[in-house]
């Protein structure tokens, strides 16, 4: 039996290339140009070329005049620097590939753009020749591409190795509420908390020994916000129930109320040097209350959802507001309007710690943490791995807290956003799993007792574990390319 013979591989080879040629490169020119015999492996890489520049970069083939001005100047001056200067030897392997490749590009037969422009071997040249200049033609003059790349890489690695801290421990159970325990405030001389609940109340407790001091009634739903005067013997609360009440410490009465939100109030802030009182809510405005005559100076209107949590600082931005718009606006004080609008939230955001010392502020939301800087708002890194609904933050000096609506808690490095502890809470004992879920938090002046509100209806008290050391709780940390400071 014979066998067939098999066809000359060389033959397929020009065979294909003459049919690409046929359907790619002389789709401009019509079945009247000529077709010439592909004979050496020149004309074929030549006949690649080719095709591939006119078929992906005939887009591309005409510069807009200002650039072509623009970029003529600057071949022109990169010309006269290197006048008299041959390549320098370390990139002379690669000068010989650019010189074959420009020959052959060169060598292309020239065909008329559909508008009548230029050839696309004079644009093909310069388009290789602008595609070269960022690798080659460096800041530090530095022609070489492979050392180029090896400095951006270099660059891209660099990450900030996080500090070591000790992991935090439960140290105390406080029991007293009669629902979830939504807002909490510890008062600046650090001596007591205030803690608002669903029950309606608020409760005031010592902080060293977790006895309750005070209970005061007034609200008539949940309380959502507290805060504690640091010039005043004032105590502010707000409320599902539109309210926004001034306590008077001295005599445990409410001596003021600010009238104006048409839904429930969910947060507010102090001014820390001025006597302004900020509140947002349901009604998706913040507004700033002179804290002595109840006037409302502003209403801070821009967000299409809840305003669930604001800050105030002395600095512009004064104040911060993130909203269930899934938005965070900075705010003017002086003017009452938006400085700046952050998007890069997906979802709502419920949660935000402005950083004690440094001008910086972080925001949570569903499964994304992030931090930013002020006063422009630039964003900074990510805190990456607590996937849940972030209902609270809390900040002190090089730790941020997070809490979940599932009870989960984490903590984080500050500098370098690395997590070093994650773990779950427990639900007291008599109530449901599903009641494990940290709905406020706070550290204390200090920064060394960490305050937590639950809906198990207890507070759970957090500090550092003295005993622990790198040696026995080192540190889990590995450098990767996904993380960056900024």
């Amino acid at each position: 039996m014979a066998v067939a013979a098999q066809p000359d591989l060389k033959a397929l080879v020009h065979n294909n290339a003459r049919q690409s040629k046929a359907l790619f490169a002389d789709a401009e020119g019509g079945s009247s140009r000529k077709r010439q015999k592909l004979s050496t492996d020149t004309e074929l890489e030549k006949t690649a070329l080719s095709v591939r520049l006119n078929a992906e970069y005939a887009h591309v083939r005409e510069l807009p005049p200002a650039l072509a001005q623009k970029q003529a100047n600057a071949l022109t001056a990169a010309r006269n620097k290197k006048k008299g200067k041959g390549p320098a030897p370390a990139e002379g392997a690669a000068a010989g590939e650019d010189q074959k490749t420009m020959k052959l590009i060169e060598g292309i037969e020239e065909k008329k753009a559909v508008g009548g422009g230029p050839s696309s071997a004079t644009n093909s040249t310069a388009l290789v020749q602008r595609t070269k200049t960022p690798f080659t033609q460096t800041a530090r003059g530095d022609n070489n591409p492979s050392t180029s790349l090896s400095v951006a890489r270099a660059q891209a690695a660099h990450m900030v190795k996080p500090d070591w801290h000790p992991p935090w421990k439960l140290m105390r159970v406080i029991s007293g509420h009669l629902g979830w325990v939504r807002s909490l405030a510890v008062e600046p001389g650090n001596e007591w908390f205030a803690s608002g609940a669903g029950d309606r109340t608020i409760k005031i407790w010592d902080l060293a020994t977790g006895n309750l001091r005070l209970t005061l009634t007034g609200h008539i739903s949940t309380v959502r916000g507290l805060a504690v005067s640091p010039r005043h013997p004032y105590l502010f609360s707000c409320g599902e129930d539109k309210m926004v009440k001034c306590w008077d410490l001295e005599t445990n009465k409410v001596i003021r109320h600010y009238h104006g939100h048409l839904s429930g109030v969910y947060t507010l802030a102090l001014h820390p040097t001025l006597d302004v009182l900020v509140t947002g809510g349901r009604d998706g405005v913040a507004r700033v209350w002179d804290m002595r005559t109840r006037s409302n100076i502003h209403v801070l209107g821009g967000h299409k959802g809840t305003v669930a949590d604001l800050k105030c600082q002395a600095a512009d931005p004064q104040v911060i507001t993130g909203s269930l718009d899934s938005t965070v606006r900075l705010w003017d004080l002086a003017a009452g309007k938006t400085m700046g609008v952050l998007t890069h939230h997906k979802k709502g955001v419920r949660a935000l710690a402005l950083h004690p010392s440094e001008f910086t502020f972080a925001t949570g939301s569903t499964g994304s943490i992030k931090q930013w800087k002020c006063p422009e708002g630039a964003f900074m890194q990510n805190f990456e791995g607590h996937n849940s609904i972030i209902n609270s933050l809390a900040c002190n000096e090089d730790v941020l807290f997070s809490g979940g609506d599932n009870g989960s808690m984490s903590f984080w490095d500050w500098k370098s956003g690395h997590r070093f502890q994650s773990l779950d809470s427990i639900a007291q004992p008599g109530s449901l799993d599903a009641e494990a879920g940290i709905m406020s938090s706070t550290f204390d002046a200090t920064g060394m007792r960490l305050i937590v509100g639950e809906a198990d209806k207890t507070i759970k008290i957090w500090k550092q574990d003295e005993k622990a050391t790198e040696e026995t709780h080192p540190l889990e940390w590995k450098p990767t390319l996904g993380q960056r400071k900024f």
